[in-house]
């Protein structure tokens, strides 16, 4: 008997420019006509001039599992991807109810936990789940906000439907990556700003700033900020240095800081300096060794006990994880529901829990035409994608599944929509998602675009940089 979870959509992709009949969209009439009449040759050499600057700009990435300090130049594509205003805004409304109810949720998940005692979300979903941290049990944070930065992945399957991928609540990447796509568009084609009226996403930096400073602790008017970094190895490493230039603040490891009298202090030529707010791109296993993992030489020793009384803000606050969860992921809905007794604006993709029985029989049953992620992996890592696997890979995944069904979760192999892109052969379709960025202080803001990344393997749905995808300018028109 089939299972209930049905897939959202046919197996057609849909096309963001063109319409059924090959006519191209009105709001990508404008953008294709001055773009597309360029020669070949021309928009291959604009190509190549966008790979030059973002060699000079140091825009590379470090790819886990290669040889320390290996980086690559993430792959950018100078085609861009367009929303109308309309289509913008009701993604706008969608994203910025998610964020609310999921800010919502981790404030009461440690405070008087009334999703669980309302039996919406069962208990073990959150109080076993080893992202949540009992240490942060009862802490008040400055404006009850946890994910101060939320990048929420988006796929679009038709015209008006998109889908949440993933909450990203811990420590999301790419916006830089947004940040320079869009500088390099506008060095190589100015007269396509000229002509169009496309939304700004350069004030990012000081609309990060502001929500920072919004979330210093209570009495604190003039907070100093730092970016923590775990250091040049990361592979979001570009990024950390990236936005401290940009926001104008310090970039800092854990050897910079100490803990005194439950205060942060950074060394400084001019002696010791009292820290408010640390925009932090370490995970929390590594941010406390008196707390969390003893042997991290990546974190302040105290810094937990500072942030429990109150004297340093966290962005994104310690716990956040326990949201950003897969598994936790299929709830999201439901806390909507209870926090804002609101009606979801953005769907789920229909995803099945593998330590439900009969969810896990369907798919084992079916892994040859699913997408079987770990339920707290990220990057694109650990994945199953059952159709473009192999019959021997397809075997050792369900062993691993066996051995640890409550670690996974499955989902349909969805039709991403595409959008155009120059590929060797010409300008041609590729499978694309969204990341916005969420930003929350005192209040919710959304820059207007987001990352697109995008497979440049024809067919693929790989989109993450680390596993082959690059990325796009991501336009949004203003009228």
């Amino acid at each position: 008997m089939e299972n209930a979870k049905h897939k959202p959509s046919s197996s057609i992709a849909f096309n963001e420019m063109l319409t059924e009949t090959g006519a191209v969209r009105d709001h990508y009439r404008d953008i294709a006509a001055q773009l597309f009449a360029l020669p070949m040759e021309d928009l291959s050499q604009k190509q190549r001039e966008a790979e030059i600057l973002f060699r000079r700009m140091g825009i590379t990435f470090a790819v886990y599992g290669e040889a320390a300090g290996t980086e690559r130049l993430i792959p950018f594509d100078i085609v861009p991807r367009v929303f109308c205003a309309a289509e913008w805004e009701r993604l706008k409304q969608g994203l910025l109810q998610r964020v609310h109810a999921l800010n919502a949720f981790l404030h009461d998940i440690y405070h008087e936990q009334h999703i669980i005692q309302a039996g919406i979300i069962p208990a073990h979903q959150i109080l076993k789940n080893k992202l949540y941290r009992p240490e942060m049990q009862g802490v008040n944070l400055p404006n009850k906000i946890y994910a101060h930065i939320a990048g929420i992945d988006l796929v679009r399957i038709s015209e008006n439907d998109f889908y949440v991928l993933e909450d990203n609540l811990r420590t999301p990447s790419g916006v830089s990556y947004m940040l320079e796509n869009r500088k390099t568009m506008m060095r190589l084609f100015p007269d396509l700003f000229s002509d169009n009226a496309v939304a700004p996403v350069e004030h990012y930096p000081l609309m990060l700033l502001d929500s920072l400073r919004e979330s210093a602790p209570v009495d604190c008017s003039d907070p100093v900020i730092v970016v923590m970094t775990p250091g040049p190895y990361n592979s979001a490493y570009f990024e950390h240095a990236f936005l401290a230039s940009q926001m104008g603040v310090e970039l800092v490891e854990g050897k910079d800081l100490f803990v005194h009298e439950h205060k942060v202090y950074m060394h400084t030529t001019e002696g010791p300096q009292r820290i408010d707010v640390i925009y932090r791109r370490v995970d929390d296993d590594f941010l406390d060794p008196t707390v969390f993992r003893p042997d991290s030489g990546l974190g302040v020793p105290g810094l937990v006990d500072a942030y429990r009384h109150g004297n340093v803000s966290l962005a994104n606050a310690i716990g956040t994880g326990v949201a950003d969860d897969k598994s936790t992921y299929t709830y999201v809905p439901d806390m909507i529901s209870f926090y804002l007794d609101e009606t979801p604006i953005l769907s789920n993709v229909p995803t099945w829990h593998l330590d439900k029985q009969e969810d896990m029989a369907y798919v084992l049953a079916h892994l040859s035409e699913l997408v079987v992620k770990e339920a707290q992996g990220s990057g694109g890592y650990g994945m199953l994608i059952g159709p473009t696997s192999t019959q021997r890979e397809i075997a050792a995944y369900r062993q691993r599944i066996l051995a640890a069904p409550e670690n996974f979760i499955a989902q349909p192999t969805l039709a991403l929509s595409t959008c155009p892109t120059l590929v060797e052969a010409g300008i041609a379709p590729r499978h694309v998602d969204l990341r916005p960025f969420v930003l929350s202080g005192k209040e919710i803001r959304l820059m207007p675009g987001g990352l697109t990344r995008v497979a440049l393997i024809e067919n693929s749905l790989i989109v993450n940089s680390s596993q082959g995808g690059g990325t796009k300018d991501t336009w949004v028109l203003e009228d």
